[in-house]
């Protein structure tokens, strides 16, 4: 199996997502693993696929204007004004795939904390299920298990949400980079690829942007803009 490292892009809210799930969707190799860190052309959060726009806009913080999206996976409410954005596609064909979600979401977040740690960054995986778990919230209030937290403060630094169909498996992951030291971001990119390279047993491959159907693409970004998607779920 191989891992194509993507360039980085920069985009909406709408289109990054889209892009995302467009990664799991249409991939034109859909035998390799694929990932991505993207940032975002304005202030943005994003939410889960099945929280109500009521529960966010109650949320979200006061008297400020934000390029918002309902995301393709699960999840909390995620600030995206000072985070480090991933995606990661695990293809069908990946014993990952068919293991628990918990596993891949643990597997996951062992080689960020891994990266982390060879930066010097004091971190941990959370081991244990919150006493008080109720569903998605708002992401960085509460650990959930095999989030990474700061095991200096306690704080999480990095959660991720995910969504599983006949294609793969997507993770949409984010890290807050005001609970971590000062960070190498480009090196902290290469030293999380790799780890996630070996996790899954793959070759590591930088590669262009594939060529997705630019209809398709577009037509998505309608979709994830529009008042349907954002309201009625």
């Amino acid at each position: 199996m191989v891992l194509h490292i993507l360039p980085v892009r920069t985009a909406g809210a709408a289109e990054n997502m889209a892009l995302d799930f467009l990664l799991l969707q249409r991939y034109p190799v859909p035998a390799a693993a694929r990932f991505r860190h993207y940032e975002w052309r304005t202030t943005a959060f994003t939410f889960g696929l099945s929280q109500t726009m009521d529960y966010v806009r109650a949320n979200l913080p006061p008297g400020e204007t934000f390029d918002l999206c309902r995301r393709p996976t699960g999840g909390g409410i995620v600030d995206h004004r000072n985070d480090w954005t991933y995606g990661l596609v695990i293809p069908r064909a990946h014993a990952l795939f068919e293991a628990p979600a918990t596993l891949a979401y643990r597997d996951v977040h062992a080689c960020l904390a891994a990266a982390m740690r060879a930066l010097g960054e004091p971190v941990a995986l959370q081991e244990k299920r919150h006493p008080t778990e109720e569903g998605p919230t708002i992401c960085f209030e509460r650990p959930e298990i095999y989030d990474v937290l700061n095991t200096a403060t306690g704080d999480k630094i990095a959660g991720a949400a995910m969504k599983r169909n006949k294609h793969g498996l997507l993770l949409q992951g984010s890290i807050e980079k005001s609970r971590v030291g000062p960070i190498d971001w480009e090196k902290f990119q290469d030293l999380f690829a790799s780890e996630i390279a070996r996790a899954l047993a793959a070759d590591l491959r930088p590669t262009p942007w594939p060529e997705l159907n630019e209809d398709e693409v577009s037509g998505l970004v309608e979709q994830y803009s529009s008042v349907e998607w954002m309201e009625n779920r």
